[in-house]
């Protein structure tokens, strides 16, 4: 072989093996994935059972990759479509094959913050919490209405809500029903503390209790500084045995979150949310209260008010009186501000 031959041949290869390195450096590290000047992750959300089709296919139709061909051809090789994981995964904007695949086959998941507040009714509850996981809003429903699984966590199947402090919290999306349930179990029992139960038994009530007032509290006023206020009244007239009347139970009773102005035949409603019919408690909270609310609660004003009623002002906060004859002199001048408002439902 002569000279000219052989380094012509040794060129040819040197190219060759340049390209073929060149080309699966492309495959493993060239960025592919939310290529199009996206700045934001991608969730990818696999679910039990998944094909590494449906991957795929998810991927394709948000366009998540830009190359599928080097994606399934890295796939193949790392042997993927055989060690497909359930999961939520974020797959970062201009990753690589190599790193997407290998998050994926390792089944490394990322958590997903979920926040949850000012819930008015059980079912919203299980609707937009159990919507955010894998196993849906059904198993969570059968859960929180089975007496036993309420009847474990000290609750029955109306005061269960109490379990679920609003708050920030981070969890995998393919937690099971139960173990979300005793995550909250665990956040629940962090909050009281020996403290609070002290607080609350110094007050006569419950810990449940002392949520269900906070949520009366709570669908009074959302001004932190007029909470601990509000609640005084209420115990007050829990401590009387007065009856509570406060409107947002009668609203939660009849479940029309829109009213603005109660009437008198209204507020004749019979449910045992009515706490202008009944007295003491209703039988569970009408929101699901902030830990701020709770202390409010916990550390209510002490003070002779027994009414109060919304400032005339439209200020948000309210009028506080001591006496009946105080109270409706208030109460006229908050109607007569409705009328001008020409609110009258």
């Amino acid at each position: 072989m002569s000279r000219n031959l052989k380094i012509g041949l040794f060129l040819t290869v040197s190219i060759l093996l340049t390209t073929f390195t060149f080309y699966f450096w492309q495959i493993f590290r060239s960025p592919n994935l939310l290529t199009q000047e996206n700045d934001k992750p991608f969730a990818l959300l696999i679910r039990r059972g998944a094909t590494f089709e449906s991957v795929i296919d998810t991927l394709k139709t948000h366009d998540v990759l830009n190359d599928e061909m080097s994606f399934r051809f890295l796939a193949k090789l790392m042997k993927y479509p055989d060690r497909v994981k359930e999961g939520r995964y974020e797959l970062k904007p201009r990753m690589g094959n190599r790193e997407a695949l290998v998050k994926l086959r390792n089944g490394s998941q990322d958590a997903m913050t979920v926040t949850f507040n000012s819930m008015r009714q059980k079912s919203d509850l299980i609707q937009r919490l159990g919507s955010k996981f894998e196993f849906g809003p059904g198993a969570l429903d059968t859960l929180l209405n089975d007496p036993a699984v309420c009847e474990k966590y000290g609750f029955d199947t109306t005061t269960i809500v109490c379990l679920f402090l609003p708050n920030t919290y981070e969890f995998f999306w393919t937690i099971k029903p139960e173990a979300l349930l005793d995550r909250m179990g665990t956040e629940y029992k962090k909050f009281w503390t020996p403290e609070r139960q002290a607080k609350a038994k110094a007050l006569g009530l419950t810990q449940t209790q002392t949520q269900v007032l906070a949520s009366i509290v709570a669908g009074e006023t959302n001004k932190r500084d007029e909470q601990p206020r509000v609640a005084g009244v209420y115990l007050n007239r829990l401590k009387q045995g007065i009856k509570l009347q406060a409107d947002p139970t009668v609203i939660f009773a009849l479940r029309d979150f829109g009213i603005r102005r109660l009437l008198n035949k209204q507020l004749a409603v019979d449910s045992p949310y009515n706490t202008y019919r009944y007295t003491g408690l209703p039988p569970g909270p009408i929101n699901l209260p902030a830990p701020a609310t709770i202390d409010a609660v916990l550390n209510a004003e002490k003070h002779d008010y027994l009414f109060f009623v919304v400032d005339a002002r439209f200020n948000g906060y309210h009028t506080f009186s001591k006496t009946m004859s105080e109270h409706m002199a208030n109460a006229r001048l908050y109607q007569q501000a409705l009328n001008r408002m020409k609110i009258m439902k």
